[in-house]
């Protein structure tokens, strides 16, 4: 598709980096903004400008965070002794939707995949050692996706974590497998969080 401006040409090229957005999707979106008033489209650039400055990343589950510490990790109602270990910032989001779990998270920023160069050490791991060794926590959820690379994640942190007294468990295959949680719709997230299994069932599985 031949676009006639240059100008447009340049903002369709960047949108359509965008995750999920087509070349046409993309085209759609620029042209949009044209018809808007002006201020819309200094609002957004602000507010995206503002994001990259401004945003943080929780001390202590390194969720997104305006503050130093979350909402969630600072909030007195949440159960501290539990905590739910994810993938991404996305599964945070998905979970906390389903209103089923009151306890803490802990984001890894992904999973162990050697074939993509990621290995423990490029995860938040170590961090979460560090925090059952130094808070009161009786159980880690393992929430990943049911995918080779979950399940060696999973396992890796079970591991390293054994010394300590701790219950495991895992969300119950109501996810399908090789499913990402953010897609999982929440009644059945909800329920796979409620009736977690332990883990070293899960793993014969």
């Amino acid at each position: 598709m031949e676009i006639p401006s240059s100008l447009v040409q340049k903002a369709v090229d960047e949108i359509a980096q965008l995750p999920g957005i087509g070349r046409r999707s993309a085209l759609r979106i620029v042209l949009h903004l044209l018809r808007q008033p002006k201020d819309f489209s200094a609002r957004l650039s602000g507010a995206i400008a503002t994001l990259r400055e401004q945003i943080r990343y929780c001390n202590t589950c390194h969720n997104i965070s305006d503050a130093e510490q979350c909402n969630i990790c600072a909030s007195p109602m949440r159960e501290r002794n539990i905590i739910c270990v994810v993938e991404d910032i996305r599964d945070v989001m998905a979970i906390e939707s389903t209103g089923q779990f009151k306890g803490l998270y802990h984001v890894l920023g992904g999973k162990i995949a050697p074939m993509e160069g990621v290995g423990p050490q490029q995860l938040t791991i170590d961090a979460l050692i560090t925090r059952v060794e130094q808070e009161n926590i009786d159980e880690i959820i393992f929430a990943l996706s049911s995918t080779m690379e979950g399940d060696t994640t999973n396992y890796y942190i079970f591991k390293k974590l054994s010394a300590f007294e701790l219950r495991f468990s895992a969300i119950s295959r109501g996810i399908g497998v090789g499913d990402e949680l953010e897609y999982a719709d929440e009644l059945t997230l909800g329920r796979s969080i409620s009736q977690r299994i332990p883990f070293e069932i899960s793993m014969k599985s």
